[in-house]
C-alpha cells in the first residue's frame, strides 16, 4: 500500500467533511471518485498536508502526514485542478525553478525540465510565457511540473480538463503509461468515469465523507449471465417487439445495442431461434458486464440506503 488512512476525520468549522476513514490505496494507479461535496478534494488536501486532521491520520509511503509533511512533499507530485503557474515565465524556466525548489542542482533541473516538457508534448512552445498557452497546453505544463522532481506518488486532480478530444486521449495515455511503467504511484481524481477506467487499475469511491467502495476494477466488474447485449442486422423494432411479447425485458443500451434479460428457463438458444424466425442476423452477442459507471452508481445507492436505514 502506498497510502494508508487510519480513522481519518477532517472538520471545517463545525462541519465534518471526512468521517473516520480507515482504508488503504494499493496497486500502481487508483481512481478517486465521488459526487460533488463527497470529500475528495479535502482528502487530497489532507494527504498533501494542507489540511490537518481533526482525528486519526494518514500515511504516504510510510510517512505520517501529521509529523512528516515535509518529507511527504518531497515524495509527492501534485497536478491541481486550477491554474498554478507563474504566467510570465516560460515553461522551461518555470520547471527549472520548480526542480531547484525540489532540491535538484541547477544543471540537472534544466535538463529535467526539457525532458519532462518533451514527454508531455510541449515542444518549441516551452520557450514562450505560459500565460500565452492554450488551456490544453497549460494543462500539460501542470502535469510536467508535477513530474519534474521524479515523485514516488503523483496526485492528479481532473487531468483531462480543458482538453480537446485528441488532447484528452494523449493525456489519458500519458497517465496510464505513468501508472504502468514508471516508479510512481498515481492517484487520479476525475468526474469522467471513462478516463478513470482507462487509466487506473483500482478505484476508491467516497460519499458523504466515507469510503463506500475500494477495490480492483477488474475484480469489481461482474458478468450478468441472464442479460445479453446484442447487435443485429435487420428489423430492430420487430425483434424488440417480439422479445417484449415473450415477456423478456429489453431496451437499447448506451452503445445502441439491444440489451435483453432472459427469464429463468430460457437459454441463449431462444434468442437465436427468435432471430431466425423473424429474419434478422445476430452480428454481436455477449454477456452484460458491469462498467465502472455501474459499479460507481451501485456503491452510491448502497451507501444512501445505509444512511437512510441508520436514520430510521
Amino acid at each position: 500500500m502506498f497510502v494508508e488512512l487510519q480513522n481519518l476525520s477532517v472538520d471545517f468549522g463545525k462541519r465534518r467533511i471526512l468521517n473516520n476513514i480507515s482504508t488503504a490505496f494499493t496497486g500502481k494507479s487508483v481512481g478517486l471518485l465521488g459526487p460533488n461535496g463527497a470529500g475528495k478534494s479535502t482528502l487530497i488536501k489532507s494527504l498533501l498536508g494542507f489540511v490537518k486532521p481533526a482525528e486519526g491520520t494518514a500515511r504516504i509511503m510510510g510517512f505520517d502526514v501529521r509529523r512528516e509533511a515535509m518529507k511527504i512533499r518531497q515524495l509527492v507530485g501534485y497536478m491541481p485542478e486550477h491554474e498554478a503557474y507563474i504566467g510570465d515565465m516560460s515553461a522551461v524556466r518555470l520547471l527549472r525553478y520548480l526542480g531547484e525548489l525540489a532540491g535538484l542542482p541547477p544543471g540537472a533541473a534544466m535538463e529535467r525540465a526539457h525532458e519532462v516538457l518533451y514527454y508531455v508534448g510541449i515542444g518549441e512552445l516551452r520557450y514562450r510565457p505560459v500565460r500565452t498557452y492554450s488551456l490544453g497546453n497549460q494543462q500539460r505544463v501542470k502535469l510536467a511540473q508535477a513530474l519534474v522532481h521524479g515523485p514516488k506518488v503523483l496526485i492528479l486532480d481532473e487531468p483531462t480538463n480543458s482538453l480537446d478530444p485528441e488532447g484528452r486521449e494523449e493525456m489519458r495515455r500519458l497517465v496510464r503509461d505513468i501508472g504502468l511503467i514508471s516508479n510512481s504511484h498515481v492517484i487520479m481524481c476525475s468526474h469522467i468515469l471513462q478516463d478513470v477506467e482507462f487509466c487506473c487499475n483500482s478505484v476508491v469511491v467516497i460519499n458523504r465523507g466515507c469510503v463506500v467502495l475500494n477495490g480492483v476494477i477488474a475484480e469489481l466488474k461482474k458478468e450478468d449471465l441472464r442479460t445479453y447485449d446484442i447487435r443485429i442486422e435487420g428489423d430492430r423494432e420487430r425483434l424488440i417487439g417480439a422479445m417484449a411479447a415473450r415477456g423478456w425485458p429489453c431496451a437499447e443500451n448506451e452503445k445502441g445495442e439491444i440489451r435483453v434479460q432472459l427469464p429463468e428457463g430460457e437459454g441463449t438458444r431462444s434468442i437465436f431461434e427468435m432471430a431466425r424466425d423473424i429474419g434478422v442476423q445476430l452480428r454481436h452477442f455477449h454477456f452484460k458486464k458491469d462498467s465502472l459507471e455501474d459499479i460507481f452508481m451501485s456503491a452510491l445507492q448502497e451507501s444512501e440506503r445505509g444512511t437512510a436505514n441508520a436514520r430510521s
